[in-house]
């Protein structure tokens, strides 16, 4: 039996990286390489194929990255793109910064901007200031996590769209009871109100896989009403996060993390408390998702906030 068929996680024996999968399902990390503008193109190569098998790659010791070469590692992959609500990092031109002095993170399952119908293909996350404990990443793999769904449930998924909207309950999502902070950071990301309809399944442009499209965006499934939908998307949502199909990553500073936003979705662990958690993300542009059935996904709303929505009652 070949090394490739032992696990879903195996590295290609031919690959010519020192890879070292993390997890059983989804995640790599790839030793013995220097990030920069410059590398090989065998190396880039070797990387970008390791990002589609592995979903989710780690470089340890990348410490001499500044904005720029982050930036310009994001080129690699396509072209970068800002955050279509939040302004870009001081001294950047993408990048976006997740800096959680205030003792909060973004502690819930999603997959990056999917509010938006194009959303980003690839993030590149790089730690900058790291809690002593705690903190940690974690992604899921939505392609395995479609293909254990039951078949009753597969032929469910395969015909379900939903409504993904930047629209939600912040203070839950945050983990954070202080409504100021909450509205100040609600009237940032939601500063424009998006919704998008996507397929449930989309097919990966790359690879043909079909994976799951789900997270905290999901506002509402397409012919379902409210009641029904939160049911359904819980049963939907519990089953691509089990920890079968997931990898965790305890950050050091200077590490690099580079994932494929069209099969996984992750969360931030806030379990640091005031502890100080600085990284930054650089996103490249994505295509507009596929169904199994050929349809794409479409933008039904976007506009600006005419005020400040009220926050969720405690």
């Amino acid at each position: 039996m070949s090394q490739i068929s032992t696990y879903a996680n195996a590295p290609d024996r031919d690959t010519p990286l020192n890879i070292k999968p993390v997890a059983g399902k989804i995640g790599a990390e790839i030793v013995g390489v220097t990030l920069s503008k410059n590398l090989d193109p065998d190396v880039i190569a070797g990387i970008k194929a390791a990002l589609l098998r592995h979903k989710v790659i780690f470089f340890r010791g990348q410490s001499h990255l500044d904005n720029q070469t982050h930036e310009a590692l994001a080129e690699i992959f396509g072209d970068p793109v800002a955050h279509p609500t939040v302004p870009v990092a001081e001294g950047s031109r993408y990048l976006l910064d997740l800096d959680s002095k205030e003792g909060y993170a973004a502690s819930s399952w999603h997959t990056d901007v999917t509010f938006t119908a194009a959303y980003p293909k690839i993030s590149l996350l790089r730690a900058l200031t790291v809690p002593d404990a705690g903190g940690d990443t974690l992604w899921a793999n939505a392609v395995t996590a479609y293909e254990a769904l039951p078949e009753p449930l597969k032929l469910l998924a395969d015909n379900l769209w939903a409504v993904h909207s930047n629209n939600y309950d912040y203070a839950e999502v945050l983990n954070a009871k202080d409504k100021e902070r909450v509205a100040a950071h609600r009237s940032v990301f939601a500063s424009t109100i998006y919704e998008t309809e996507h397929p449930v399944v989309r097919v990966h442009p790359e690879t043909g896989e079909r994976a799951l499209l789900l997270g905290h965006f999901v506002k509402q499934f397409v012919g379902l009403n409210q009641a029904d939908s939160q049911r359904l998307f819980t049963t939907l949502q519990d089953h691509a996060t089990k920890p079968e199909h997931t990898v965790r990553w305890r950050w050091q500073p200077g590490d690099l993390a580079i994932w494929d936003n069209r099969a996984t979705q992750h969360r931030a662990i806030a379990d640091f408390g005031l502890q100080r958690r600085t990284l930054r993300r650089a996103t490249v542009a994505g295509d507009v998702p596929v169904g199994i059935d050929g349809r794409q996904s479409r933008t039904v709303r976007q506009e600006r906030a005419a005020a400040p929505v009220p926050v969720a009652a405690e």
